[in-house]
């Protein structure tokens, strides 16, 4: 019987310098789209998809991840005191009943597969699953739900991938399938960040993952690859000589709110299906691109 994923690990350590001064004293993770921090997307879509266990791997820096996820008894008692229900029932649901929060340190910024690494204290040899909150992914199904029906059906680890322009190949881990690849298949290999001409496919990577709990026996074994960092990517491809691994194109759309273009797509797009400001956030954008 495959073994139940009830852990996902949130890597939160980074410094997100790619949108300072924003970033200089608050997490990138914690910037707003709309009205709900990046990462609270994320985990949302692990709760939903059955995680109980969210293991957030975080620096010095982010302890504004941590107050986020606990419980704010002043503000609660204030919100409570004003009679605004609506408000204090939203926050008391921020992190429902039996789920718990788990923080690890990353010591040093060594790379993603440090970061897995760290956590694997918490999650044992177990299978679980890691969530990029950079990448924010807009399913009607949740896309770490549709991989868990996924790694139900096949017993194997799970890497959601995406069609991209080969130009782009540098920015991510391409992996190698079948040329019948359509939407779900095994994974051949897998390599970091390759160059155009040495892509083995034009499926990348994203930040969504599901993986055997050897992961961590393979992540130990590494030495420190593509810029300095111990790559998840490099782990991954020695894990595809032992196991199987499938690749997911999910049901989706998928936000890189890691850029800063990504980052006001998704605000505008979730902004306008917002069900209190959506119309009146649609007019004001109507009237502002006809008038430049």
């Amino acid at each position: 019987m495959v073994q139940p994923i009830t852990k996902a690990i949130f890597p939160v350590a980074g410094l997100g310098t790619r949108f300072l001064p924003a970033t200089k004293a608050n997490p990138k993770e914690m910037l707003p789209i709309v009205d709900k921090p990046l990462i609270q997307y994320a985990v949302e879509e692990a709760i939903s998809s059955g995680i109980t266990e969210l293991i957030f791997v975080t620096s010095s820096s982010k302890r504004a991840i941590e107050d986020h996820f606990d419980t704010n008894f002043e503000l609660e008692y204030r919100l409570a005191q004003q009679g605004k229900s609506d408000l204090l029932d939203l926050v008391q649901k921020i992190v429902p009943k039996g789920v718990d929060c788990i923080y690890v340190r990353q010591p040093q910024a060594l790379g993603l597969g440090h970061a897995v690494l760290c956590a694997r204290q918490v999650v044992g040899d177990e299978p679980c699953a890691v969530l990029l909150a950079d990448d924010l992914i807009d399913c009607s199904t949740p896309c770490l739900k549709q991989m868990l029906n996924v790694y139900h059906e096949t017993q194997a680890s799970v890497i959601a991938v995406e069609k991209i322009a080969p130009e782009d190949s540098d920015k991510y881990g391409i992996i190698a399938v079948d040329k019948s690849f359509k939407g779900q298949g095994y994974i051949h290999s897998i390599v970091e960040k390759p160059k155009m001409q040495d892509a083995p496919s034009n499926f990348a990577v994203v930040g969504r993952y599901l993986l055997s709990g050897k992961i961590f026996e393979h992540l130990s074994r590494l030495t420190p690859g593509r810029g300095g960092e111990i790559q998840l990517t490099d782990a991954i491809a020695s894990l595809l000589k032992e196991e199987k691994a499938m690749g997911l194109i999910f049901d989706g759309t998928r936000f890189d709110c890691g850029s800063k273009l990504g980052y006001m797509q998704a605000t505008i797009t979730l902004g306008l299906r917002h069900p209190e400001l959506g119309n009146d956030f649609r007019s004001y954008l109507k009237e502002t691109v006809e008038s430049f």
